[in-house]
């Protein structure tokens, strides 16, 4: 059943994400690369390779993605924004969305230094609810979605793959407590709900270390 849901889930993100994969194309990662080395480098590093385990690598990632938690962060239509953090409403306040576009685009293009696993027990235990899930608990397999390897899938789900273990857990956590809550369906949401904290732990030393 949890398998259905996800399939049926993906689905429904695969048809919003064809029309926003066509204005992607259209970006200019060269006008990106002006603001991300000046606006978001001191953060996310020059070429989206953060050096703060707080601060999630964006190198490499799907310019879908990065888009759309850019415009996330960002208030629109009087309402408050679907993701909120001080720190990036501040650094996307002056964005068009052109320049978001842009910035995504630059940020896919560059080459991902990940990270590693550095609790090997952990990273076991997290392998096995990464790949497996626990339907016991309600707990969907990861790989589900975001793929054996943690490369994701195009539009849809982000590539995890290499992702600093400290802000993978940030967002787990985040993701269950609601405090995060731009997941398209409330997939994350409905995921992190019945992870305890070991679970998270483990799930963010596994993500690390995949390749």
């Amino acid at each position: 059943m949890i398998r259905v849901l996800a399939f049926s889930a993906s689905v429904a993100l695969l048809w919003a994400g064809t029309a926003l994969a066509q204005d992607m194309a259209k970006a200019d990662p060269a006008k990106g690369k002006q603001i991300a080395t000046t606006v978001c480098a001191a953060c996310h590093g020059p070429d989206g390779n953060s050096v703060a385990p707080t601060n999630p690598k964006l190198a490499g990632q799907f310019p879908e993605y990065l888009y759309k938690q850019l415009r996330n962060f960002k208030p629109e239509g009087g309402k408050k924004a679907e993701r909120q953090n001080p720190i990036m409403a501040g650094m996307v306040a002056s964005l068009t969305d052109a320049d978001m576009r842009n910035v995504a685009a630059y940020f896919s293009e560059q080459r991902l230094k990940p990270d590693v696993a550095t609790n090997k027990d952990l990273a076991a235990d997290g392998q096995k609810l990464y790949r497996g899930g626990r339907a016991s608990a309600g707990i969907a397999a990861c790989a589900a979605c975001h793929g054996p390897s943690g490369a994701g899938i195009p539009v849809e789900f982000p590539h995890i793959a290499g992702q600093y273990a400290t802000y993978i857990a940030t967002q787990l956590k985040a993701f269950r407590s609601g405090a995060r809550a731009n997941d398209p369906k409330s997939m994350m949401r409905t995921v992190a709900a019945h992870l305890t904290d070991h679970d998270i732990e483990a799930l963010a030393q596994y993500v690390a270390g995949l390749r």
